[in-house]
């Protein structure tokens, strides 16, 4: 059975934070403020923002920061591996802090998008026939249809 996951403590944003900086450092790449405040925007989001709602959130402390410097700083963060872009979510770009392995699902009707853990997806054999010509690194799945709070929404209409 499919749960969503859960979101992070204080403890658990501290945690995250250190290891996102010893990324960094392995790939060469400076600690600035700015990259600190939306990486920690981008893991605390329940809804795998897309940039401008990343930045929106950064401008709370940092006024100043530009929706091109948000965009390129995910953009990077993809490149290394602490966030990744959603795939099937449509324009704009929808990003994801979370980088253990899980799966999603969009709604339809809501557009939100929801981390699911489902281990009979973990378990998904790749065919011979695509490993031979692929390195497959990561197997995702996304579900789309109604989230829960649509499909109570439409009952009650009814």
């Amino acid at each position: 059975m499919a749960k969503a996951k859960h979101f992070m403590s204080v403890a658990e944003l501290h945690k995250k934070t250190a290891e996102f900086r010893a990324v960094c450092t392995r790939a060469g790449l400076r600690i600035t403020p700015q990259r600190v405040a939306v990486y920690q925007a981008l893991i605390k989001s329940k809804r795998h923002p897309p940039a401008e709602i990343v930045c929106r959130t950064v401008r709370k402390t940092l006024p100043n920061i530009s929706l091109d410097t948000v965009n390129r700083t995910l953009l990077k963060f993809v490149k290394i591996g602490v966030a990744s872009v959603l795939p099937g979510s449509g324009d704009p770009k929808r990003f994801d802090g979370q980088t253990s392995n899980h799966h999603h699902f969009k709604c339809t009707k809501c557009g939100r998008i929801i981390d699911l853990d489902c281990e009979p997806f973990e378990n998904i054999r790749i065919p011979a026939s695509i490993t031979r010509k692929y390195s497959v690194t990561r197997k995702t799945v996304y579900l789309e249809g109604v989230c829960d709070s649509c499909k109570s929404a439409n009952r009650q209409r009814a």
